[in-house]
């Protein structure tokens, strides 16, 4: 480039899959989660574990506000519970009250005296230290008692008791986040943070889950009864033992003849936890852990081992206490649990009230303005809590241009790379509506983009042409849609127009194949479906984004087929069995994944036949003769390749406190290889000019 004249700050969404961190989510990567952690803080009510009550902490200002609302004609005492140090007896602890200047205590609904003769009672407990008498006057709560309710908490470090002198009703206040003798945490953002040591679960230290052993597994076919043979460990003759335990003391707790599939929630906690006479699958693995120094025994239990919901947290990912912080009747892990669409109707009918909306208007209203960006780029039916690992590169676009437009920057140039693939002619208004927002509040928006309905919305076209490759690069058109189709260059304009079309085939293929039928799909949100595939022909799956095309076809056909096949797929989904599978030798999947992370990586190796070329180079006369093997020719291994920038191409230079900087290398010019390489031609031309080859 020459010269960039007017550019402004630039940001560019790109459709790369999201980080690999198993901590990140769509609810953090949209920052909706810190809000969320930032909202539960200021006005989240903690309601206690014991008798479902909010917890709260007194202040001079409550505890004025209730004695308000006493009846102003009786009288009241004030003071602190005695302090119960260790070692010292009653007569000590009233002894050292006196040398502080309290001399009246409250016991058994009398006021006693400690300059008196008094019976000492025998235990420390409910005696209450009186440090003033008092009557309510009203509207002088306050004023009058400030310092009096101020002292009585720093005496009682805490904690104040106030007694009704009429009825002797005793009322305790204190400054500590308890309830029931139990004592809370006060909540605070990172009260609410799994990537935080002190909100985090400390069990699965905020992950969700733990390497335990997966009902999958131990169950590789729910379709089977237990009486079949349902519960893999115990088919063998040494296990057998368990199931035969199981039938004898059943006692018709658990019905042996139905699938493992269709037992309800009751008859499977009888299975895992047992009961009189049968261990459980719990009690069988308890039993073999204890006998892990044998070699098969630890071979057999990881063929069942897995990473299943942590048991502690339920896979909530945090600590027991903040899930009992609520905002009207939800938990922040209930909230994470609702799709995007589910969470923003919940916000949008959630009214804040008093001090409340005071506090917390402004979080809560940027919670909803961010529900409403990722509503609107077509995300509606994620949930707060998915893995940004296990999200499409689609997917990932529309979020980190939901991110964009939350932050509200202006004057920014956004650039974006194909954003409609993998996205429903329905949602594809919506993304539009998106873009024209952040245009509309200031911004630039430039899109790489193949949609004719993109392009018909945009203000401005180019036109890039007039092919692929070397026979590209130019700008062959330019100007407003109905300016493009009206150009005679542009071979866009010309299909946009109609003038040119890829003709619809006249026959279909409609002959009768042979099928693999999917029986029973339910992963996700897959509704026990059941569906046949046709071979030898070109078969379609459509649908709105997340219907469940990419689960039915990555997670349950392709899975499902790898598994049968003996393999080990990234994932695989729940269903009852998939028939035709021996039709097929092997199945492929080809995603938009990246092919290779390495930058030395190019086509030609990829595919395995830079090998074959270093071959035919290194069987050269002059190659031989000079004693140059395949090796010699190859840019990843130390040889022919150049010694300066080791098979590169280019040298990086550190800058420090600035990003790198890439030169290219003086001694090979780009080429990656040493000048004795290049000599050797094969018809005239050396391995670099073949390597600059198109295809």
């Amino acid at each position: 480039v020459d010269f960039i004249s007017g550019i402004s700050p630039s940001v560019a969404i790109e459709q790369k899959t999201g980080a690999r961190n198993p901590r990140s989510t769509v609810g953090t990567s949209t920052e909706v989660y810190d809000y969320l952690r930032l909202l539960f803080a200021r006005v989240g009510k903690t309601y206690c574990f014991s008798c479902g009550k909010v917890v709260k902490k007194d202040t001079v200002g409550t505890i004025s506000e209730w004695l308000e609302n006493q009846n102003e004609e009786d009288k009241f005492y004030l003071g602190f519970p005695i302090h119960s140090h260790e070692g010292r007896t009653v007569e000590e602890e009233f002894d050292l009250l006196r040398k502080k200047g309290f001399f009246r205590i409250f016991i058994k609904n009398q006021l006693l005296d400690l300059n008196e003769q008094i019976q000492i009672p025998k235990s420390k407990e409910k005696i209450i230290v009186v440090l003033d008498r008092f009557k309510i006057k009203k509207g002088k709560v306050r004023e009058t008692l400030a310092d009096s309710i101020e002292a009585g908490f720093k005496e009682g470090e805490g904690r104040l008791t106030i007694i009704n002198a009429e009825n002797n009703k005793v009322n305790h206040f204190t400054r500590f986040y308890e309830c029931c003798g139990i004592r809370y945490e006060e909540p605070e953002p990172r009260f609410f943070s799994f990537n935080n040591p002190f909100g985090a679960c400390p069990v699965c230290q905020g992950f969700g889950k733990t390497m335990g052993y997966e009902m999958d597994l131990i169950v590789p076919n729910p379709n089977l009864t237990l009486a079949e043979g349902a519960i893999a460990p115990w088919r063998t003759v040494k296990y057998s033992k368990y199931m035969r335990d199981l039938i004898r003391n059943n006692n018709n707790r658990i019905p042996l003849d139905i699938p493992f599939k269709d037992l309800s929630a009751e008859q499977l906690n009888y299975i895992k936890e047992g009961f009189k006479g049968f261990a459980g699958i719990n009690g069988f693995f308890e039993h073999l852990e204890q006998k892990t120094y044998k070699m098969h025994i630890r071979i057999l239990l990881s063929k069942y081992r897995g990473y299943t919901t942590c048991h502690a947290c339920r896979g909530s990912r945090l600590r027991r206490e903040a899930l009992q912080v609520m905002i009207n009747s939800k938990s922040i892990h209930d909230i994470v649990l609702m799709s995007i669409e589910r969470a923003l109707e919940f916000f949008k009918n959630l009214k804040l009230t008093g001090n409340d909306k005071s506090i917390g208007q402004r979080i809560y209203d940027e919670i909803v303005k961010r529900l409403i960006f990722l509503n609107d780029v077509g995300l509606g039916y994620l949930t707060l809590d998915r893995l940004s690992s296990t999200l499409s590169g689609g997917e990932t676009q529309r979020i980190n241009l939901a991110t964009s437009l939350g932050s509200a920057l202006m004057s920014t140039l956004y650039v974006l790379d194909e954003p409609s693939i993998g996205l429903h002619p329905r949602d594809n208004s919506r993304l539009i509506k998106i873009l024209k927002s952040l245009r509309d509040i200031g911004n630039t928006v430039v899109v790489v983009e193949h949609d004719p309905e993109m392009m018909r919305e945009a203000d401005m076209i180019f036109d890039m042409g007039p092919r692929a490759g070397i026979h590209g690069g130019e700008i062959v058109a330019q100007g407003t849609y109905n300016e493009i189709i009206k150009n005679p260059n542009s071979l866009t304009g010309k299909y946009l127009s109609g003038e040119l079309e890829i003709p619809i085939p006249d026959l279909r293929n409609k002959r009768k194949t042979e099928v693999i039928k999917i029986i029973g799909a339910r992963e996700n949100n897959l509704k026990n479906v059941t569906v046949e595939f046709p071979l030898k022909k070109f078969v379609v799956v459509t649908g709105v984004s997340g219907s469940g095309k990419s689960t039915l076809v990555h997670d349950i056909l392709y899975g499902g087929i790898v598994k049968m096949n003996g393999g080990n797929p990234p994932r695989l989904g729940k269903f009852d069995s998939i028939e035709g599978a021996r039709y097929i030798d092997q199945v492929e999947i080809v995603d938009q994944s990246p092919i290779g992370k390495t930058p030395r990586s190019n086509p030609i190796s990829y595919v395995k036949g830079y090998e074959l070329i270093r071959e035919l180079y290194a069987s050269t006369p002059s190659a031989r003769a000079r004693g140059y093997k395949p090796g010699f020719f190859s840019f990843n291994v130390p040889g022919g390749r150049c010694d300066t920038c080791e098979g590169e191409g280019y040298v990086k230079i550190e800058m420090q406190f600035l990003a790198d900087l890439y030169l290219e290398c003086d001694d090979c010019k780009s080429t990656r290889f040493k000048k004795e390489v290049r000599e050797i031609t094969y018809k005239g031309k050396n391995i670099v000019d073949v390597l600059n080859m198109t295809v």
